[in-house]
């Protein structure tokens, strides 16, 4: 069914709930994050002692991390560099390439991947096509760059369809 690849297969309130131990426990060795509203809110610049002592507790469970991001690469360098973590940026989410990248780049296969995303029309559906494990999470932040604004009002229409037939109970 169409709504079925908006539906995430899990649902946290932030990424900081998001453990290694649940990862690990559905089989998953590395991880494709969205950034902004994820990680940090859409216009702060640079990663919290916050996301980097989940990055830390991530990275030391012999995962992998890899951030893919729509945004550009000035934007995405500038936060991924001084914590060293891999980035797609400009991914244009959500088509699988950016999504192929991520991967290769960890050297694992899409059931061995989590997606963890804010949002439903670009990081679930692009990981749910892509044949990944999705997770969404509420964004940090509730203001929105412009063009994210209609993607929220679109989400909101198909989150109520999935609660309405008992696809999600979030």
């Amino acid at each position: 069914m169409f709504l079925d690849k908006f539906k995430p297969d899990a649902y946290f309130k932030s990424v900081h709930d998001v453990t290694p131990q649940f990862l690990q426990s559905k089989g998953i060795k590395g991880i494709i994050t969205d950034l902004d509203n994820t990680l940090v809110p859409w216009d702060v610049h640079d990663a919290t002692e916050e996301i980097k002592a989940w990055f830390k507790e991530i990275l030391n469970h012999d995962m992998k991390v890899t951030i893919i991001s729509n945004n550009n690469m000035e934007r995405v360098k500038t936060f991924s560099d001084p914590i060293q973590i891999p980035f797609v940026h400009s991914a244009k989410k959500p088509l699988r390439k950016g999504f192929k990248q991520g991967s290769k780049q960890m050297g694992l296969a899409a059931h061995e991947i989590a997606v963890i995303g804010d949002q439903l029309l670009t990081d679930i559906l692009g990981g749910n096509l892509g044949g990944f494990y999705t997770i969404l999470v509420t964004p940090i932040v509730q203001t929105d760059a412009k063009i994210t604004a209609f993607n929220r009002k679109m989400e909101r229409f198909i989150l109520k369809r999935l609660r309405r037939k008992g696809k999600i109970d979030f």
